[in-house]
């Protein structure tokens, strides 16, 4: 997808509002995972340097339309200006006359921060009038926050219909990524869904099994397509409800001559507080066990399906990761992933709990991209337009 982006002209001495995504995960007074916030810093950079007066506008938790102090940006302050190597001044509200007065006086240089968007309920009902009052003060606007582009609000729709608006860096790199392994990917593409459910990726799986060489399914999803297939799946995370779109979709597969791959095996345990797990074939189920990860024959299997891949697209990780105990199957196809990407493959990493799985382990730096948006990817991926990119996209 090409997206509308600006030069030092479009921006030069300009007032610009840009929509960031600082939700980041916060404990404790701190900020836990600053990537979210350092993958704004080549917009920002490119915004002062060609003499913007810059605003920064993000939601921050769920306040539902109140103020709520422990949702307060004010709080992350610090990171911010830790990320960006430059003073940040914060502002208490995100409309209004505050608003106005500090961007009026505000040093070359330096960047606003404008409090909690979601502290409004006219954010997300995408208000027009909220729209407008927003709009007022700035000359432009940037939409930088993938992440939150699925979502209609002021902040990432209603406010481009009011200002000359472009996308930023982040929103450009996640087009041109997400576009390369979900529009026409080269082949063999081999698409990895995981994740608990198979509901969530209904819509990934109708528009990208045309596209795919191979589709790889792990995690508790994998459970109601062995199931479908007459396998046994104990207390394992099973849909009944989706039997049905199981069988469909591997009878649609087997037409299309896509390769689905199952779990040949898994770890399975008696709960997820459970100390002790054993691996069991995926034809031997234990009635009272559950599965909460690939076993070792999977992984060697979807390890050798991704070799020579030219596309990898993963949604979803395979096991309960978070506890190492099921985190083997994750790390492996992980390694896999990597490993192609340095043969050559285009990889992308869809948002969300896979992209949390991808750094804790260690792989981000040896991927092609890890998606900033988990959601949003989602839907780019269903080939769903976005309400914060669509309005941007250059045909």
């Amino acid at each position: 997808m090409k997206l509308k982006t600006f030069g030092p002209r479009d921006v030069e001495n300009k007032k610009v509002l840009v929509r960031v995504d600082f939700n980041v995960p916060f404990k404790n007074g701190k900020v836990t995972d600053d990537a979210r916030i350092r993958a704004h810093a080549s917009t920002i950079g490119k915004l002062t340097d060609a003499g913007a007066k810059v605003a920064l506008v993000s939601h921050f938790g769920r306040p539902k339309g109140k103020v709520v102090p422990e949702m307060s940006l004010g709080q992350i302050v610090p990171d911010v200006e830790k990320a960006y190597g430059r003073k940040v001044r914060f502002v208490g509200d995100c409309v209004g006359e505050k608003v106005a007065a500090a961007l009026e006086s505000l040093p070359a240089g330096e960047l606003l921060l404008l409090e909690n968007s979601r502290f409004y309920a006219e954010e997300q009902e995408n208000d027009a009038a909220f729209a407008a009052k927003m709009a007022k003060p700035f000359d432009v606007f940037v939409m930088d926050a993938f992440s939150a582009a699925h979502r209609a609000d002021v902040t990432t729709n209603g406010i481009m219909s009011l200002l000359p608006s472009f996308a930023g860096d982040v929103l450009v790199r996640e087009g041109e990524m997400l576009g390369a392994v979900s529009e026409n990917p080269l082949k063999p593409y081999v698409l990895i869904l995981g994740g608990a459910k198979v509901s969530d990726k209904i819509d990934v799986v109708g528009n990208l099994l045309d596209k795919a060489t191979t589709i790889l399914i792990g995690g508790g999803m994998a459970y109601t397509f062995l199931k479908a297939q007459g396998f046994p799946v104990g207390k394992s995370l099973c849909e009944e409800e989706r039997l049905d779109f199981a069988r469909e979709t591997l009878e649609k597969a087997k037409t299309k001559g896509v390769k689905i791959l199952l779990p040949l095996d898994s770890v399975v345990a008696g709960g997820l507080d459970a100390a002790e797990t054993a691996v069991a074939d995926s034809a031997s189920m234990p009635e009272d066990k559950m599965g909460l990860d690939i076993g070792p024959k999977t992984e060697k299997l979807f390890a050798s399906a991704l070799e020579g891949a030219k596309s990898i697209l993963w949604n979803g990780p395979m096991g309960v990761f978070e506890n190492k105990l099921f985190a083997s199957g994750t790390i492996a196809v992980g390694g896999a992933v990597v490993r192609s990407t340095a043969a050559g493959a285009t990889s992308v990493i869809g948002g969300g709990d896979t992209a949390s799985a991808v750094r804790q382990f260690g792989f981000e730096e040896k991927v092609s991209y890890v998606s900033t948006g988990g959601g949003a990817s989602l839907e780019y991926c269903e080939g769903k337009k976005l309400p914060g990119m669509a309005p941007l996209e250059v045909k």
